[in-house]
């Protein structure tokens, strides 16, 4: 088998099992098990089809780091269930979910698949670190735009965007981003940035758009030689552009360090934290299938155990 490195956006995921998968189903002291059963089935598919060797669950260490919101302050404000000093907030979750990350994260430990977070980071600064220094091809798993600025088609680094579900996954490349966006991956942070994300609480510049911010981009390149020409009255850009930009100047002076993902952080290897997918064997493959009858995880773990039982 070849290499190629899958990364996985977590909490994009279970988020997504969560919904997509009745919350009926429960284990016997009642709490449900919809979301560990769908993330599951998500990784035997998506490991199976897209053949990938290593396997990485990114995780959200802290899914709103404080260096951000120093940046901007609404930045996921939105998502905020509560504020707590000197540490992460509390992210707006559903109990029903919440409870079931524990069981998560026992799954993943005994069906040996690495899971890496970064104290004070985001799991797509994790993704981007590793995507960014992978060895071989990469896959980021998704349901989240942010990540199409890792896409790199020199680096085989490329998206499965998992946003119209299980059932229509896309396979995200430089021609797909620049055929729905008009702009490159190397571009999509400094759009993203214009335009402004609800999802994420960013403002955007008022006035500026998907399509007036793709087109400025087309002519300037970055957004740093987009507020170089608002300052050069010789540039050519117009007087109603220049005044957007300069009424968002506090805005466009942090915005770039919020929205681009880190790709240095210092991670441990790939072998250092057993990413390479192996068969579940022993005494833990027994723990395990006893865990998925205990907690009624179904048919999952056994799909799971399957997809690992085929990489070598």
């Amino acid at each position: 088998m070849r290499q190629r490195l899958m990364l996985l956006d977590t909490a994009s995921l279970y988020f997504r099992a969560f919904y997509g998968v009745p919350d009926t189903i429960h284990r016997s002291d009642g709490t449900p098990v919809n979301a560990v059963r769908g993330l599951l089935d998500m990784i035997a598919r998506l490991t199976t089809d897209y053949d990938a060797s290593h396997l990485i669950a990114c995780w959200d260490n802290d899914w709103r780091p404080q260096w951000r919101v120093d940046r901007i302050p609404s930045y996921k404000a939105h998502r905020v269930a509560e504020a707590v000093a000197g540490a992460p907030d509390v992210e707006l979750v559903p109990d029903a979910l919440t409870a079931q990350l524990p069981m998560i994260r026992t799954v993943l430990h005994l069906a040996g698949i690495a899971v890496v977070g970064a104290a004070e980071h985001e799991a797509d600064d994790v993704v981007g670190s590793y995507a960014s220094n992978a060895r071989f091809p990469v896959d980021v798993v998704t349901g989240d735009r942010d990540l199409f600025q890792v896409v790199d088609d020199v680096h085989q680094v490329r998206v499965i965007y998992t946003a119209r579900g299980m059932r229509n996954l896309e396979v995200v490349t430089e021609s797909v981003i620049f055929g729905k966006y008009r702009v490159l991956p190397g571009q999509y942070a400094d759009y993203a940035t214009l335009r402004g994300d609800t999802s994420d609480g960013l403002p955007g510049v008022t006035g500026i758009g998907d399509k007036t911010a793709a087109a400025l981009l087309a002519d300037y390149g970055t957004l740093e030689s987009l507020l170089a020409a608002a300052t050069d009255a010789g540039s050519g850009l117009s007087p109603s552009i220049r005044s957007r930009l300069g009424a968002a100047e506090a805005y466009l002076s942090v915005a770039p360090d919020v929205v681009n993902v880190v790709r240095d952080l210092e991670l441990p290897t790939l072998e250092e934290v057993g990413a390479k997918l192996r068969p579940v064997t022993g005494d833990t493959r027994a723990e395990l299938e006893a865990l998925a009858a205990e907690w009624n995880l179904g048919g999952s773990v056994t799909r799971l155990l399957a997809a690992l039982d085929g990489r070598h």
